[in-house]
């Protein structure tokens, strides 16, 4: 979470911030029509380049790849951006939205309270500090400031090496938050998914930032897409997620936001 290439450059972290700020927007897309009924998505849209707000529009990664699984399934959809949380509890739910798309890792503990599809991208989380920091790994973060948004992987992780009630793990509503915390010497380091981090130094080479990953502390995640527990829309998500990862429109898209190959097997032998 290359995923925002073509329209964040000139913005940098304007951007991040004007996209946790841009709640409520809708877009819209659909099928071939076959079927009635237009299925309610959620997101939450300040997780450049994976989604975010051009305006008054949700791009990214997950934008193209919903819409080309939607197209191979026949399904009109819309997409709403709500924000974390309420996507969480909307989807939950299932009262107003019928599913959410927006980098959810699988974990055990969400899978006791949602359903999800299939796997469709692999993640990790890296650290993210100043290029003069002397933190080298997640061991070193034990007894520094740390920024994780709340709710995420990234929060349960340093959770569990830092202590889940331990005043220095500071949580926010949003990576982009998160970011300026660090900027602004508030904390000592940012745990978030690798393509939101590598996204963000991009973006800011004038903030001097570098990039850590630690594949022994923090290993591969997968995301997919959350559906209520029972869900219906997963029998119809599931076989057009498998072709469009089969049949390159998933290799095409990933390039376009990262300029380089997935790792489709990877993707594919997830459970």
């Amino acid at each position: 979470m290359g995923k925002r290439l073509s329209v964040i450059v000139a913005a940098g972290i304007l951007i991040m911030t004007m996209a946790a700020c841009g709640a409520n927007k809708e877009d819209s897309s659909g099928g071939d029509g076959n079927s009635g009924k237009v299925y309610k998505f959620a997101t939450d849209a300040a997780y450049a380049p994976m989604e975010y707000m051009d305006k008054d529009k949700i791009t990214g990664f997950d934008a193209d790849f919903l819409k080309a699984v939607m197209d191979e399934a026949g399904l009109k959809y819309t997409i709403t951006n709500t924000g974390w949380d309420s996507m969480l509890t909307e989807v939950q739910s299932g009262s107003t939205y019928d599913a959410g798309i927006s980098s959810v890792s699988i974990t055990p503990e969400r899978e006791e309270s949602y359903d999800y599809s299939i796997p469709y991208f692999e993640s990790t989380n890296m650290i993210m500090v100043k290029e003069d920091s002397t933190i080298a790994s997640a061991a070193d973060l034990k007894g520094k400031k740390v920024a994780v948004q709340g709710s995420t992987t990234a929060d349960t992780l340093m959770s569990g090496i830092m202590g889940s009630d331990n005043t220095d793990l500071k949580r926010f509503d949003s990576n982009a938050v998160a970011m300026l915390e660090l900027d602004s010497g508030g904390v000592d380091a940012v745990v978030a998914d690798i393509a939101i981090v590598r996204e963000y130094m991009k973006n800011n080479p004038e903030r001097k930032l570098k990039g850590i990953l630690d594949t022994a502390s923090f290993g591969s995640e997968f995301y997919g897409i959350l559906l209520p527990t029972g869900s219906e829309l997963k029998a119809k998500l599931d076989p057009a997620i498998k072709k469009v990862l089969e049949n390159g429109k998933y290799t095409e898209i990933y390039k376009q936001w990262f300029g380089e190959e997935p790792n489709v097997d990877n993707v594919l032998n997830a459970k």
